[in-house]
């Protein structure tokens, strides 16, 4: 609970000028309830002088009237102006984090996770600034009113605290319970979200297989949904008895006050009857109390699970510097690949390494990598393009060591076609001059002009095949017009038309504009295109060797010698 106070206070310094706001919040709160308790203890003084009312009393009653709903009113208003305000810059402030985390860390993740987050978690914790200010207007009164009693009765006031220890402590037990029933639901609802996910996205495999839908309700979606109700509805359970046998103590103290203290000494009749009213009047704002702190309750977990993220909510100087950052990096020569390693955990949960690297990228070259499935190839690009941090050695440009500060930068120097791509409806980052003529000339030169147009850099349709969802990709690429271009498996999907078109012409036109093309590729028999071969396997460099574009044949039966010769090459 202090820790998410903590944070909403940090958090509230983040939106401009909201403190100020926040202060006056939380004072209009608490002179709503001091004002009505105030109010409380006119009408308990006015009925005990038996309904005489000097005018004082009336126009303080008046007043008080007047100022606890018009405080109220003016609390509530704007902390819903202020709520708002914040769940957007969590949001926003979490999207922010989330592109400028590790990449590692973002796949070990996976979307749903994430996807939690940025709903239900931010919106649960920005839940608990709004539950702040009413929770100070409560405990306002609370406090006032126990004042109030001690002023009537200081032995009375002393039995209520012994009720209220025992009804508090009652209470905080069940409220442990339900917390970890509520903090397994939500563990659950991030599972919940990967079942979704894989409904969504694979509708068409389970409608091609019956037996395989079923078995997805059956073991996956079905039993996932229940055990979340279970936990959830088990949690808030415990929540509502809590606060019954809250109120249930409560009743049972005004009870012991009622039937048995008329027989004590030193307590009168209006005395008694005024702290009775006090009492009953208490409930409401103490089940108000309890249901803030269960609202605080699930804010709490909602925090923690993002903290779980490794992620965080709060902005760093390092976001802001790399907003500021240019995507035109000047012209470069080199990049050194020096001792570069990477590990991580295969798809048969054995220790996979890639590295350690060895490799000098020099400025307008093409660069073919090959190798088998799983030798480390998507591994290299990812470390190439500064998206992974080595593990061991460095990533130098131009002798320049690439390090977290300068990463960022580093990256802006690359434009990368992955296999498993994204497509934008809008050309996002690109000059808005002539960008539309632009778009449309390359949609011409891909075969895409009869199928995609474009207008204020919005693309009429992404519903295309993979091929072509490919060639759009491209689009992308030639607009951004980086130094380095770096295709991932791009011709896998192509015709053999368009095959011909990607290596033996875009590539080459690449290359005579000054283009570096790091280009991963089985095409065995495009590879005398490339300047340099670079294969892979198991994670290590078997081959690094200049082409000499002197043999057309594929590459497995043209092995270099070392000396500009090949295998299949006369001495």
């Amino acid at each position: 609970m202090l820790k998410l106070l903590s944070f909403i206070l940090k958090c509230s310094g983040t939106i401009r000028y909201s403190r100020p706001t926040l202060v006056f919040i939380l004072a209009a709160g608490v002179v709503s309830g001091v004002g009505s308790t105030a109010l409380i203890a006119i009408i308990n003084k006015v009925l005990s002088d038996g309904g005489q009312a000097t005018p004082g009393t009336v126009w303080a009653f008046i007043g008080l009237c007047a100022c606890v709903p018009v405080a109220r009113f003016a609390s509530q208003t704007l902390l819903e102006g202020l709520t708002s305000k914040a769940t957007l810059r969590l949001r926003l402030q979490l999207c922010r984090r989330i592109l400028s985390s590790p990449l590692r860390l973002l796949e070990e993740l996976g979307p749903h996770r994430l996807l939690a987050a940025l709903t239900d978690d931010v919106t649960s914790i920005t839940g608990a600034l709004s539950a702040i200010p009413t929770l100070c207007m409560n405990v306002a009164i609370v406090a006032c009113c126990l004042v109030y009693l001690g002023l009537l009765s200081l032995p009375m006031l002393l039995c209520v605290f012994v009720f209220m220890v025992l009804a508090l402590v009652s209470y905080q037990a069940m409220l442990l319970k339900a917390t970890r029933h509520l903090r397994r639901g939500r563990d659950l609802w991030e599972t919940m979200l990967n079942h979704f996910r894989s409904l969504s996205e694979g509708t068409k495999e389970l409608k091609l297989h019956s037996r395989r839908r079923r078995d997805f309700f059956t073991h996956l979606l079905d039993p996932t949904a229940v055990s979340l109700r279970k936990f959830y509805v088990t949690g808030s359970s415990l929540y509502a008895a809590a606060g019954s046998w809250g109120q249930i103590l409560f009743f049972a103290l005004v009870g012991l006050l009622i039937f048995t203290t008329p027989g004590g000494k030193g307590v009168s009749g209006p005395t008694l009857a005024s702290f009775t009213l006090t009492l009953l009047y208490m409930v409401g704002p103490l089940d108000a109390i309890m249901q803030t702190v269960i609202g605080l309750n699930r804010s709490g977990i909602a925090l923690q699970k993002v903290e779980e993220l490794g992620l965080s909510l709060l902005s760093s100087p390092a976001e802001k510097e790399a907003e500021q950052l240019s995507d035109r990096p000047p012209a470069w020569k080199t990049i050194e690949l020096d001792g570069v390693t990477h590990a991580y955990r295969s798809e048969d949960h054995s220790d996979f390494t890639l590295g350690p690297i060895n490799l000098t990228l020099n400025a307008g070259e093409t660069v073919f990598v090959v190798g088998g499935n799983g030798s480390g190839k998507t591994s290299l690009l990812k470390l190439l393009t500064g998206l992974y941090a080595p593990e061991a050695g460095a990533i130098r440009l131009d002798g320049r060591t690439v390090d977290d500060e300068t990463r960022e930068q580093y990256r802006q120097f690359f434009t990368v076609v992955f296999s498993d791509f994204y497509l934008f409806e809008n050309l996002l980052g690109l000059d808005t001059l002539e960008l539309d003529e632009k778009a449309r000339r390359y949609l011409e030169r891909l075969r895409l002009d009869q199928k995609v147009r474009v207008k204020d850099g919005l693309l009429s349709t992404l519903d295309l095949s993979q091929g072509q969802r490919k060639r759009l990709a491209l689009l992308t690429a030639y607009l951004e017009d980086r130094h380095i271009y770096v295709f991932d498996e791009w011709a896998a999907d192509q015709d053999p038309r368009f095959k011909d078109i990607f290596y033996l012409e875009i590539l080459p036109e690449l290359k005579a504009r000054g283009k570096t093309l790091f280009v991963i590729s089985h095409d065995d028999r495009y590879y005398q295109t490339a300047d340099r071969i670079l294969k892979l396997e198991n994670g290590q460099v078997e081959l690094d060797d200049y082409c000499g574009h002197a043999p057309a044949l594929p590459f497995h039966a043209a092995l270099p010698l070392g000396d500009g010769r090949y295998s299949n090459q006369p001495a």
